[in-house]
């Protein structure tokens, strides 16, 4: 009788049987590396104000109260919270049945590829681009295509419709503001977008904004109106400052998220989460004030970085993509023995910083200017 054999023994999951479209891929995560200053991962730098935490204590403390039942199923107290701060947001009336939610955004994507995606369909995005769509394209079966970005990052509405046209997806991913880029997409590059996906035949297109909130630009929500196939995919996560929570939606005509709800686990969003989430909507304008101060900071990153004589795309989001350099990786490591970690993407020439508090931001600052000067010597 043979043994199973044990961690360590140099087993690969490509020797497992698994699904022949995961052969050879490499799991989604960031570095988290002990050093003094970590901007690498796009999360708001601020703690949650005491206030909330008082308040998330307050309504996890009622909901344990009920943890011997099962949470509400539909969430419906949170999905009628997150339709008000759209509609206050946005300007653009958003209600109940138009909103889900979920364990992240991430998990929002999953299911709508579950839902429209899955074995023998197609999904588009346009690369470089946040990875998990291709990565979650992959695990739910969902046949995965990489679409063009101009020179600058930005989608050129052209050949993204050439490219709709030629492959015929069933779902389509516009990025805005796009990582790890920074870039926004306009609302008639969307528009053009969508218009060619239905020429294909119904195809169900998703605009992530996980980063809106730190936008120069207005949401895209309002273009979801008269348009059962668009959706909008937003997160907690950034400007909530509430990456450890996991809570991400979705904003889309009410069929939608009827659809979604087909492939729901039972029960997969807790009380906990429902109830923390909660608790920071109530407090929308203190955490909104952050995300004011996060744009000035990230503007000031565009400065100085430009006037030191970097590269930089133009970001909407809460962070920065800054180079050219001949070596990315090698800029990264020395960035990193300065005390800083920031993003190598795998973007050639790039890396990805994110806005940090003002004294954070000046360490990433002091240890660019001194790779600027290794590198002028």
């Amino acid at each position: 009788m043979s043994e199973t054999p044990a961690r360590g023994d140099g087993l690969h999951p490509d020797d497992l049987p698994i699904r022949e479209e995961l052969r050879g891929k490499s799991a989604y995560g960031a570095p988290q590396l002990d050093v003094p200053v970590q901007l690498n991962t796009n999360e708001n730098p601020y703690p949650l104000p005491e206030p909330l935490v008082e308040r998330i204590a307050e309504r996890v403390r009622e909901a344990a109260r009920g943890l011997n039942r099962y949470p509400d199923r539909d969430a419906v107290e949170l999905r009628t919270a997150l339709a008000g701060y759209l509609t206050r947001t946005t300007g653009h009336p958003v209600t109940t049945d138009q909103v889900w939610a979920a364990n992240g955004s991430n998990e929002v994507i999953q299911q709508l590829l579950q839902t429209f995606g899955g074995p023998g369909r197609t999904a588009i995005g346009f690369e470089p681009s946040y990875s998990m769509h291709g990565l979650i394209s992959r695990g739910t079966g969902t046949h995965w295509i990489s679409g063009p970005r101009a020179e600058d990052f930005t989608i050129d509405p052209g050949a993204a419709a050439r490219a709709v046209a030629e492959h015929r997806p069933d779902v389509v991913f516009i990025t805005s503001p796009n990582n790890p880029t920074g870039t926004a997409v306009d609302a008639d590059t969307v528009l053009a977008l969508y218009e060619a996906a239905q020429a294909v035949g119904p195809t169900l297109v998703v605009v992530d904004e996980a980063y809106v909130e730190f936008s120069h630009r207005p949401s895209l929500l309002p273009l979801i109106e008269g348009r059962p196939e668009l959706v909008v995919s937003r997160t907690m996560s950034k400007a909530f400052g509430a990456a450890g929570l996991r809570l991400g939606y979705l904003a889309a005509h009410p069929a939608v998220v009827e659809a979604v709800q087909l492939v729901r686990l039972p029960y997969h969003l807790s009380a906990v989460t429902q109830a923390t989430a909660l608790a920071a909507l109530e407090h929308t304008d203190t955490l909104l004030g952050y995300v004011e101060q996060l744009k000035d900071e990230r503007d000031r990153l565009v400065a100085e970085l430009r006037a030191l004589g970097f590269e930089v795309t133009e970001s909407d989001a809460n962070f920065v993509q800054f180079g050219r350099f001949p070596d990315a990786h090698e800029a990264w490591r020395k960035i990193l023995d300065r005390g800083v970690l920031v993003r190598d993407n795998g973007v050639p020439g790039w890396l990805r910083v994110t806005a940090g508090t003002p004294a954070e931001n000046d360490a990433f600052l002091d240890a660019v200017r001194e790779l600027k000067k290794e590198q002028r010597a």
